[in-house]
């Protein structure tokens, strides 16, 4: 295989919405879990089929291109780059960065939390894709995500 030649894989991680859309149009910047990561590098984001009713993350949804974006459900809405996963062990240092990752202070958990950072977010034309928990690798091919040459496609939209 040349080494210039395009993955054939990519590496997902699936958020509910609105907080998938959030993410992918850089409203939030910062993935909160419960668990670490070690992964750097370019994130395909996937909206899983259930969505968070909570009005928090709704009410940060404010046009129509970025509703139109948190509709969609079950499929691969956006791309990033993980550049970092930050530990946060107290509540003081998770309301420091609430702007990044939207999250009300009550999600804070004595046993701490990690927050995965994003940069480079963009949207991706949608395309559906059964999501799995945690990270999980992507066909991009079966995706819709490579072309005729084999050359991987993510036409950017613009919702804000």
């Amino acid at each position: 295989m040349n080494s210039m030649a395009p993955p054939e894989t990519g590496v997902a991680l699936s958020i509910k919405q609105p907080w998938a859309a959030l993410l992918v149009a850089g409203i939030k910047t910062i993935e909160i879990r419960t668990w670490p990561t070690r992964r750097r590098g370019p994130v395909l984001i996937h909206t899983g089929k259930i969505a968070d009713d909570r009005p928090e993350g709704w009410d940060l949804i404010t046009t129509p291109e970025l509703l139109a974006l948190a509709q969609h459900r079950g499929g691969l809405i956006g791309s990033g780059e993980l550049i970092d996963c930050v530990k946060y062990s107290a509540p003081e240092a998770f309301a420091a960065e609430i702007n990044a990752h939207r999250n009300a202070l009550e999600w804070f958990r004595p046993a701490g939390l990690y927050g995965f950072v994003f940069q480079n977010l963009h949207p991706i034309a949608y395309h559906p894709y059964q999501g799995q928990t945690l990270f999980f690798t992507v066909d991009l091919s079966s995706a819709g995500l490579l072309d005729a040459h084999d050359r991987i496609v993510l036409r950017k939209d613009s919702p804000q």
